[in-house]
């Protein structure tokens, strides 16, 4: 059995103190990983319904769209985590390339360490790789996502960074979700490329529409799953947007 509790690593960082926590859990017989920051509970492995959905649901939709091309897809995440939203992506065949963009090095170093619990680990995959970089500057700026490339468009861009489009992490990252900031992430993704964006929440109407008005094609998912500690449901939600193809 392992340790009742662990902070396995903890650091200060330009949005706050973040820390890797492991725990057993005695009802549920497992080692919860969590991922604290500040007085924030960000992520934990035994929640990982919705950031699976999120490659899944925007993967799916994509290959829909052409269902008899073997077209291969280039791929970026925002937002690292412990993983699951990355990992679910390197499930389909037809993606030949995943970045995975993350501002906080100590997050980065965690999956370098091999101290999160995702198996096989995100560097097993020679597809991916991992940037240290700051994805809403990133998106905002005229390079994009690939330094050695600049102005690489990509089949899809999935997003899980901050809680809701108004629940932020930091404030700094408001400007993206304006249709201003979305417009430039759009240049980012090939004709008929797709956004997804994980939400913590029920699905926002108004933030549909402002997604209407940048795409071509705007809808929410909701994602309902168990919540063992609690014993009820939750639903977060997953956005998804088509560019004009």
């Amino acid at each position: 059995m392992s340790r009742l509790f662990e902070e396995l690593d903890y650091r200060d960082t330009p949005i706050g103190p973040i820390s890797l926590r492991r725990r057993f859990h005695p009802l549920l017989k497992v080692d919860v990983f969590e991922i604290i920051l500040g007085d924030e509970h960000l992520m934990s492995n035994i929640f990982t319904v919705s950031e699976i959905a999120l490659a899944r649901l925007g993967l799916d939709t994509l290959a829909g769209l052409n269902p008899d091309s073997d077209e291969k897809w280039d791929i970026v995440v925002g937002g690292l985590g412990l993983g699951y939203t990355a990992g679910a992506v390197l499930e389909y065949p037809r993606v030949a390339s995943l970045r995975v963009v993350e501002m906080l090095d100590a997050v980065a170093d965690w999956h370098d360490a091999g101290l999160v619990p995702l198996d096989p680990p995100l560097s097993a995959d020679d597809r991916c790789q991992i940037v240290r970089d700051d994805f809403f500057a990133l998106a905002r700026s005229g390079t994009g996502f690939d330094a050695d490339s600049p102005g690489r468009q990509f089949h899809a861009i999935l997003i899980d960074i901050d809680h809701t489009p108004d629940w932020l992490l930091d404030a700094r990252s408001g400007h993206f979700y304006s249709e201003t900031g979305l417009q430039q992430l759009m240049t980012h993704l090939k004709p008929g490329g797709l956004m997804g964006l994980w939400s913590d929440v029920t699905p926002d109407s108004d933030f549909v529409q402002r997604l209407s008005g940048v795409f071509a094609k705007a809808w929410a998912e909701p994602v309902t799953f168990h919540n063992p500690l609690q014993d009820k449901h939750h639903t977060q939600t997953i956005y998804l947007a088509l560019k004009q193809a």
